[in-house]
């Protein structure tokens, strides 16, 4: 994103799909660049804006640029859009690409876009956006060793517990990030470890998203003392944590799912995809070699689905909907359509509430 700044006038925006990723980019960007957060680069999430009259890299959130495109439909002064780790693919994110595509062929023709990832099928996407060039850059990642581990009828914090025992014994160098479904899942997890964490000297810290950001930067924060990350999904991209050289997968995330009978929505505990699984491992080799166990079977990595599916294909769509109408947007070209019965569905029921003329169409 930085170089964007040489090639256009204006603004550079780049999306991220979380507050901690986008916080810890900019961090990133601004240190790169040694200058304090918020002159050059800044960033902006839900109740926190980092940023000043001449910020020119703004990091934000998906729903950020949502808003924005509300209060501005125009984005002027922006001169470049980046889409950062689009193959999580959540309906926020494929809402800003099908607004912003339309932008860009109406009456922004000079706006920007980029969609970024390290496991994205990129064929779709550049189609979708003109057959536009598609420029790879292999990185540098250091060797992984990645063992599987058999089905066991032990509590996830147990196995947690003998996973982390057997990287203490191996002599583990560095820190250890444990990826869990939830906040539920993370709370058990530390009572189970704090008598190995006082036996050892280990530091165990949780990260969320709903810690505050004092709390996640404790966690993500280089310190003397080694340390057991807890961690959500929040850690899976966008996300390098300094010193961490083993990752611990559980296989499992909180999904958000919506229920056919009463469309409220519900977080599930889901397998992840190979592409979740893989982003996941990556964690451990950015900074050195690293070490991966998965708590699951290499069979069962296997049968799981290579990516996940598209929140718009699977998601209750009336809050969408409903952004839509506030923009007076009709028709719109997407990457995935989504369901033609989900965003009847969404429009009827906003019709019953009395929301904003209906203006929203299927394509």
């Amino acid at each position: 994103p930085p170089f964007l700044l040489t090639l256009v006038r204006g603004q550079v925006l780049v999306l991220e799909p979380r507050r901690l990723a986008a916080r810890m980019a900019a961090r990133r960007v601004a240190f790169e660049l040694g200058e304090p957060l918020g002159k050059t680069v800044g960033y902006q999430v839900r109740f926190e804006n980092v940023s000043g009259p001449n910020t020119r890299l703004r990091f934000v959130t998906e729903g950020v640029l949502t808003r924005r495109l509300l209060d501005d439909p125009e984005l002027k002064g922006v001169g470049a859009v980046v889409l950062d780790e689009f193959h999580e693919r959540h309906l926020d994110g494929d809402l800003a690409l099908a607004l912003l595509r339309r932008l860009q062929k109406t009456s922004r023709p000079d706006l920007r876009l980029v969609v970024m990832s390290a496991t994205l099928d990129t064929g779709p996407v550049a189609k979708f956006l003109g057959d536009c060039p598609v420029v790879r850059s292999e990185g540098r990642l250091y060797h992984l060793r990645i063992t599987y581990t058999p089905h066991s009828a032990a509590a996830l914090e147990e196995q947690i517990l003998e996973a982390i025992e057997s990287l203490l014994r191996e002599g583990l160098d560095g820190d250890v990030l444990v990826f869990l479904p939830g906040a539920a899942e993370i709370r058990r997890s530390a009572r189970t470890l704090e008598s190995l964490a006082a036996r050892h000297g280990v530091l165990v810290l949780p990260l969320h998203g709903d810690l505050s950001p004092a709390e996640q930067d404790r966690a993500v924060t280089p310190g003397p003392q080694r340390k057991v990350i807890l961690s959500t999904n929040v850690a899976e991209s966008s996300v390098t944590i300094d010193g961490v050289t083993a990752v611990i997968d559980s296989g499992l995330a909180r999904v958000a799912a919506d229920s056919p009978w009463t469309g409220l929505p519900s977080l599930d505990i889901k397998r992840i995809s190979q592409a979740s699984a893989i982003q996941r491992a990556g964690r451990a080799g950015r900074t050195a070699p690293g070490r991966v166990i998965r708590l699951y079977t290499a069979d069962d990595f296997h049968r799981r689905p290579s990516t996940d599916v598209p929140e718009i294909l699977r998601r209750e769509l009336s809050q969408m909907v409903l952004q839509l109408r506030a923009m007076k947007v009709g028709k719109l070209d997407w990457l995935d359509a989504p369901p033609e019965a989900a965003f009847t569905a969404a429009n009827v029921l906003l019709d019953q509430l009395g929301a904003s003329p209906r203006m929203a169409e299927m394509p």
